[in-house]
């Protein structure tokens, strides 16, 4: 069964890759062929980790979500593409955002290795449409797409940073609004400077966000204590929800 799973999540990519290389630049084919080629590896490496042998039927709706992610990557890096191909594919992506985590309970497949997968696609979704938007916008929307990102990295020297924090209906909203907002402004449907004032309204939405979350997290930090930090990561934390981004809502 691993083998046969390694198989289908090698060729769908591939195939994906395959359908647009006639059109796209080289360029895009070399983004797709590493997009690609790093999915197939992170999920193995992932799927080892967590000690399971094989997807769940929510795993494969998120894998589905990432190879369209791959798409919109190629043609974010091919620049020259049709931008309704490009606003397709991520939006369909956001729509199906949630039925892995609805499947997941369902079936009662709910998974830390899930909940990550889901939550890693959802950010470079949202990293890659800020690398559009900025081009008409200018660099700074990149903070948008980064700052999930930096969030990650200053856990590593912040360890508190990796604590679960509590259900929050304006945490998930936050992050839902960030995919619409920068979606529409991919489109062009509206004018620069309604755009504009959308996407700061989102990064400000965003910033807000991770401000309150952080904060929650430095008033409940766990004391400095070596021992106990290494045992509370270890058998009682669960995977992080991290600020504004989430994952299956804790489930797939």
């Amino acid at each position: 069964m691993i083998k046969n799973g390694l198989l289908l999540r090698s060729a769908v990519p591939l195939w994906a890759l395959a359908a647009g290389a006639g059109s796209l630049s080289p360029l895009a084919w070399a983004t797709g062929a590493v997009y690609g080629l790093a999915l197939v590896l992170l999920t193995g490496w992932g799927l080892r980790q967590s000690g399971r042998g094989k997807f769940g039927p929510a795993d494969w709706i998120t894998f589905a979500r990432a190879v369209l992610v791959g798409g919109v990557a190629e043609l974010v890096a091919d620049g020259g593409s049709p931008l309704w191909w490009l606003v397709g594919l991520a939006a369909v992506a956001l729509a199906m955002d949630g039925f892995d985590g609805q499947v997941a309970r369902r079936t009662g497949t709910a998974s830390e290795f899930g909940a990550r997968f889901d939550m890693e696609v959802d950010a470079f979704l949202i990293l890659l449409l800020c690398i559009q938007v900025s081009r008409t916008l200018g660099l700074w929307v990149l903070a948008i797409g980064l700052m999930r990102y930096a969030f990650v990295a200053a856990s590593w020297a912040l360890p508190w940073l990796t604590a679960p924090l509590y259900p929050s209906m304006a945490r998930k909203t936050v992050a839902a609004v960030q995919g619409v907002v920068l979606v529409v402004a991919v489109s062009g449907l509206l004018p620069s400077a309604v755009s504009f004032g959308f996407v700061v309204a989102a990064l400000a939405s965003l910033v807000w966000s991770f401000g309150r979350d952080t904060g929650w997290l430095a008033r409940h930090r766990v004391e400095k204590t070596p021992g106990r930090i290494v045992e509370l990561t270890r058998a009682t934390l669960r995977r992080p929800h991290g600020p504004a981004w989430r994952g299956h809502d804790q489930a797939a």
